[in-house]
């Protein structure tokens, strides 16, 4: 536990057996008092048996969803275990822990913080259409959530209770969807999104995915996912949970003004 919440670090992991031990051990060194959980994205090099050897509990899937997938089933565990505070942490060492504190710390005003490349901490660079869809995506996504917003595609995200179960019943699995569409769906429920500055690291395994013809293709993707994201209409039961957050946050901030 870390400051009375419970807190699972969720990392979706598809062959990253070389790297797990590293960062796992990091997690635990740096943040004694957080839970892990490796999920298994149909791995085929070991990646279950490792995270389980480095004492972390391992759920698989039987084949490769993609990051969405593996994190619809990670929030899904979180709310059945009764976590406060969910926080995606990639397998491949780019995300440094040292930042965990900083995203519990903003929770404390938002029910999703997003640890924030391109907003004044480190030298992290893209180039290129995948630079240009960044920033179109951060100008739209930023009034969207009325707050300003450098990255939103960054997988280094903390999220509270309430939105945890909001995740559990609704989290979409395309590629981009993960990012760009969970946190669409959740302003318009009217949860409240914030970043935090993190410095991203490069990554320690696995081989980018980025290439010119796959940049272009990332645009036009990013694109597509935004309008649908805003056109889909979101089920009356999660925008309740919403509700109900928001009603308890006005009940802690009388309480405390008493």
């Amino acid at each position: 536990m870390i400051d009375g919440l419970r807190v699972l670090i969720i990392l979706p992991a598809l062959n990253e057996a070389d790297g797990l031990p590293g960062v796992l051990k990091e997690i635990k060194t740096q943040l004694p008092g957080v839970d892990t959980l490796v999920v298994d994205d149909g791995s085929t090099d070991g990646t279950a048996a490792v995270a389980t050897a480095c004492g972390s509990p391992v759920v698989q899937l039987p084949y490769n969803l993609g990051v969405g997938g593996a994190m619809r089933l990670g929030y899904r565990y979180a709310y059945l275990h009764g976590y406060d505070v969910a926080i995606q942490v990639d397998s491949d060492g780019q995300h440094d822990p040292v930042y965990v504190p900083l995203l519990l710390e903003k929770l404390k005003e938002a029910d999703l913080a997003i640890g924030a490349r391109f907003d004044g901490e480190g030298d992290y660079t893209v180039r290129g259409p995948r630079k240009w869809a960044m920033g179109l995506l951060s100008f739209v996504l930023s009034r969207i959530t009325r707050t300003r917003l450098t990255d939103t595609t960054s997988g280094f995200r903390a999220c509270n209770r309430q939105l945890i179960e909001f995740f559990a019943q609704w989290y979409p699995v395309e590629y981009l969807g993960d990012t760009i569409e969970s946190m669409v769906g959740a302003a318009r429920c009217g949860f409240v999104v914030r970043q935090v500055p993190v410095a991203m690291r490069e990554r320690t395994t696995g081989t980018p995915s980025a290439s010119p013809f796959k940049a272009t293709v990332y645009l036009a993707r990013a694109g597509l996912v935004l309008l649908l994201a805003m056109i889909r209409r979101m089920p009356k039961h999660l925008k309740n949970i919403a509700a109900a957050d928001r009603s308890s946050v006005v009940q802690r901030e009388l309480v405390a003004r008493s």
